[in-house]
């Protein structure tokens, strides 16, 4: 196609077909430790729920659906976050086709070519496309072992106050296990980033897709609960704790704008059949043994995955997260994450390379982009694929330390 003929956001795009490697496709030596599939043992039986809906509610379950959602499930959705502290109800509720819709939508409502946004340092790599899609400029937001730094966040939004430049549209973060990194941002930070965010007038988009997969810790009061005056919106799934084939998801904001995004939700509404599969699961007694079965499980595969990286790749540092799905490794100085992701991959490891988790990637960018991290998600392999998978890699560490 004449690109001239494209909009100024699909100029940005590649022109190829992106790689990706789901687990029907991967051949049988392949260990995949790259994106974060279900574990197939812990994909629930939704049959007799399927049935259901379309036997009792099949009215309901194959007509459109209104934009907004299913009303059963925004109330069961609603009660599960006032439980957790957030003070919503079902009207404060939009179901979307999963998380990654919400977070177009909310860009869809929020951003004009050119506004800026924060991301942290490194960021959920899904997004950085939907986000860059929109033309918008990138405030990098450095983390450590606790998340997001606020104080240098601050800093750099003051700086960009004296220079006469508009605040950021929104704060992106995954304040609970973190995507890629692991951490988890404690309550006093979390305090300090909603004030942050009122002092320049700027939202936060709380991604909380891992919210109930956590094995380790105590629960830290989410975002969503902390903020007294909406400027949090809040976006979450049921991909990591049910399924992520359902592309069931939602966001909690402020009424007036759940009923801006109704009317860009152009879809003709989430599919229904599967809401009501995901309401009475979620209804059933069946949701709470399933959650308890999922936190035990990938507690388990975390707990193979660290202690492999401890026993075979001696001088790489991790994280170890109290939920979620990944690791995040820093390789020694000097070691290329690309370069060890592609021996990896020439071994039957498929992983991610740190560089694929920044948002700014321009090679004057300041600091330089980090080129010694990798990815590991311990989700979708058994507990054996975890040791063998951590050998090879082993192999690749040796290979790149001569």
């Amino acid at each position: 196609m004449d690109e001239q003929l494209l909009a100024r956001r699909a100029k940005r795009l590649a022109a190829v077909f992106p790689k990706a490697h789901f687990p029907s496709e991967l051949a049988s030596h392949v260990i995949a430790f790259d994106s974060g599939f279900a574990a197939p043992e812990l994909l629930p039986d939704l049959l007799p729920f399927a049935a259901r809906a379309l036997s009792t509610h099949r009215q309901e379950s194959l007509q459109y659906c209104a934009s907004q959602g299913q009303p059963d499930l925004r109330e069961w959705i609603a009660g599960h976050m006032r439980a957790d502290g957030s003070r919503v109800t079902a009207d404060n509720l939009m179901i979307v086709s999963g998380a990654k819709q919400g977070l177009d939508l909310l860009c869809r409502l929020l951003i004009d070519e050119g506004d800026a946004i924060v991301v942290t340092a490194p960021t959920y790599f899904t997004a950085i496309p939907i986000f860059r899609s929109f033309g918008v400029e990138f405030v990098e937001a450095p983390q450590d072992e606790q998340g997001l730094q606020v104080k240098t966040l601050e800093a750099l939004l003051r700086a960009r106050r004296a220079l006469g430049k508009p605040a950021p549209k929104f704060i992106y973060n995954v304040a609970d296990f973190h995507n890629p990194s692991g951490a988890t941002m404690p309550e006093g930070r979390r305090r300090q980033l909603i004030e942050v965010a009122r002092e320049h007038g700027t939202l936060i988009i709380e991604d909380s897709p891992y919210r109930r997969v956590r094995f380790a810790g105590a629960a830290v009061p989410t975002l969503k609960a902390l903020d007294t005056a909406e400027s949090v919106i809040h976006v979450g799934t049921f991909s990591k704790l049910i399924a992520p084939g359902l592309r069931i998801g939602w966001i909690a904001a402020a009424s007036d704008v759940i009923a801006r995004l109704i009317q860009l939700k152009s879809d003709g509404g989430t599919s229904p059949l599967l809401q009501r599969i995901v309401c009475d699961f979620c209804r059933s007694p069946l949701f709470e043994e399933h959650s308890s079965r999922v936190r035990t499980h990938y507690g388990q595969k975390r707990d193979r995955m660290v202690a492999a990286v401890r026993r075979e790749l001696p001088g790489v540092e991790l994280l170890i997260p109290e939920g979620g799905y990944y690791v995040w490794l820093t390789l020694p100085t000097g070691m290329d994450g690309d370069e060890f992701a592609q021996r990896a991959a020439a071994l039957g490891v498929n992983l991610i390379p740190g560089s694929r988790f920044f948002a700014n990637t321009d090679p004057g960018r300041e600091p330089p982009l980090p080129r010694n991290h990798v990815r590991l998600s311990y989700s979708f392999a058994s507990l054996a694929q975890i040791d063998e998978g951590v050998r090879r890699l082993a192999d690749v560490h040796r290979s790149l330390a001569t």
